[in-house]
Order: C-alpha cells, then sequence, then structure tokens
C-alpha cells in the first residue's frame, strides 16, 4: 500500500481502457470512484471492480460510488430510488421513529446489498449538509432535513448501519453546505454568517463522526478564512480536526468543479498544503487525471494506518 498515491480518480466508461490501466499501474491511487456512465448492469460492474482490484493485487481496495438515493442515483440504469431521498427518512424519523427506524435500515441493508454485489465498498453518505430555505437547491432533497440535532443523529444511524454491512462511508460536505446560495459544481458559494452561529448549526451536525471518511465543501467561510475554500483552508481544516472532532481520512470535493478557481496543478497541491489527506477526482479526463496523480504525494504512514483499520470492517 505505501507505494500508492493519495488521489481517488474517475475511469471512462463500462471497462478499463487501455491508457488507464497503464495509468493505474503506473500512479497507483489509494481509490477509484464510479458513476453511472461506469454501469450498464451487474455482472459488467462486477467484472469491472474485479479488472481493477486485479491491477493491484487488493482485494480490498477502495473502490466508491455516490449512492445516495433520490436524485443521486448511480444506478439509474438497473433501478429507481426517485422517492428514497434522505429528506423522505428525515421527515419519516420525525413522524414516526419506529417506521423510520424499519425502513432506513431496509434501505441501507438492501443499498448495501447492491454495492456488495458489483465490489464497491465505500458509499459517500451520509450527506450531513443541513436544509436551508432560500439557499442552493444542490442539496434540497439530499438532506435530512433543517435540524441539526436530527441530521446528526440520522447520520450516526446511517454510518453505523452502512458499517454493519461491511461498507465504508464518506460523511459530506464537511463542516456544512446547507448556506451556500449557489452550486460549487460552478460558482464559488461564499457563506457570512458568524463563526458562533455555524458553531452551532452547520457545524453542529458534523461532530464526533464514527467514520473512517470525509469530505470536503468547496465553500467559502468567510468570517473564518475570507480567501479560502474549505478544501484548501488550513484555518478551517483545523477547526474540522479540533473542533469538530474528525480524526481520519479527509478526501477534498471533486477538484474539477468550478468552485476552485486556480489551475488543476495548483487546485491539488493547495488541497494537500491546507491539510487533505486524498485528493478526489471525478471527470475521467485523461490529461486532468495525470496532472492530479503527478502532483499527489505517496501516501503517508497516517492514510495508511487508517486504511488497515477501514479494511476490517470490510470482512
Amino acid at each position: 500500500m505505501n507505494n500508492r498515491r493519495s488521489f481517488i480518480t474517475g475511469i471512462k466508461t463500462i471497462k478499463l481502457l487501455r491508457n488507464e490501466k497503464i495509468f493505474l499501474k503506473k500512479y497507483k491511487p489509494w481509490g477509484v470512484i464510479l458513476f453511472s456512465r461506469n454501469i450498464q448492469n451487474i455482472n459488467q460492474t462486477l467484472k469491472l471492480t474485479k479488472s481493477i482490484r486485479k491491477l493491484f493485487h487488493d482485494n480490498n481496495y477502495p473502490i466508491l460510488i455516490d449512492q445516495e438515493g433520490g436524485k443521486i442515483n448511480r444506478f439509474k440504469n438497473l433501478i429507481s430510488f426517485e422517492n428514497l431521498t434522505s429528506e423522505f427518512f428525515g421527515k419519516k424519523f420525525q413522524n414516526d421513529s419506529k417506521d423510520f427506524d424499519f425502513i432506513y435500515r431496509l434501505f441501507i441493508n438492501k443499498t448495501s446489498s447492491l454495492l456488495r454485489s458489483v465490489g464497491i465498498n465505500i458509499n459517500t453518505v451520509p450527506v450531513l449538509d443541513l436544509r436551508v430555505k432560500g439557499c442552493s437547491n444542490v442539496i434540497g432533497s439530499r438532506s435530512f432535513g433543517e435540524n441539526p440535532r436530527v441530521v446528526s443523529k440520522l447520520g450516526d444511524f446511517c454510518i453505523k448501519h452502512f458499517h454493519k454491512n461491511n461498507i465504508g462511508t464518506v460523511i459530506k460536505h464537511i463542516p456544512g453546505h446547507g448556506l451556500a446560495k449557489v452550486d460549487s459544481h460552478h460558482f464559488t458559494p461564499i457563506v457570512k454568517k458568524k463563526s458562533d452561529f455555524l458553531y452551532k448549526n452547520d457545524f453542529k451536525a458534523f461532530k464526533n463522526k464514527k467514520t473512517f471518511f470525509a469530505m470536503t465543501a468547496h465553500i467559502i467561510f468567510k468570517d473564518i478564512d475570507s480567501i479560502n475554500t474549505v478544501t484548501h483552508s488550513n484555518k478551517l481544516i483545523k477547526i474540522i480536526r479540533n473542533k469538530i472532532g474528525f480524526k481520519n481520512i479527509l478526501i477534498s470535493d471533486d477538484l474539477s468543479m468550478k468552485s476552485l478557481k486556480d489551475s488543476l496543478k495548483e487546485n491539488t497541491i493547495r488541497t494537500f498544503r491546507a491539510g487533505c489527506n486524498i485528493a478526489l477526482h471525478c471527470n475521467a479526463n485523461f490529461r486532468e487525471m495525470e496532472i492530479v496523480a503527478k502532483n499527489s504525494p505517496l501516501l503517508d504512514k497516517f492514510i495508511v494506518k487508517k486504511t488497515s483499520q477501514f479494511y476490517k470492517i470490510l470482512s
């Protein structure tokens, strides 16, 4: 594991291309993330994940997916999860906690079974961003709701039951994306709320989560760091580590998003300089993949140790 590099990459299509095989062997990313473009059917996806793991001689090699339910459904070619949003589960919890317990557990069990059947071992859930009226709908129904205490509690439930099903989780978008008034895929959100408010609300939902992984928000919190997004902010990453209490592997959000304004090379370098452990790059643009790979360091002892701990929940 020591000769791998601290980045996650996407791939182009339903099987590994020749240049991707060469790339994976040469640069050895920490993990690979799949999207709908990579998923045609169950057998094909399993064949794809096996071909990735074969290159690394590692049956536990991290393969990730965003499979939240609702509109974020990477299995849309196979199955619909349209109504099964985090918002649906949040409302169910508040209206009937017994029904919630049964239905959400069933949802997690069945999602986990689907992921295991195709060789995926990390799901980038739960979304712990608050639902905030008047803000961008990029989170919207992906949120459990507006109450940080409820969102935190449902996040704990989600993490616990995915782990029981041998699937790792990634809390996102730490320390909170809910107040963003624009979509960070296209613009840089600037949040002007004071830090006292943030600690009691958005940041509170992320506190002390027992997950191996967290994903940063490409957002500027003006009262804390008026220049840098969380991904590039040493100040905010110190808050994530010390005040929010996240001590495990910190993954950037996708470095190809338009919220980040520098060159991809500079954005990659700054991600590590600020304190992120792993850089995420999703779009499978080969030229961009090479830039991220060349500017990502080898795994350090911290990542190796935490990855080994994660591997233990997989068996």
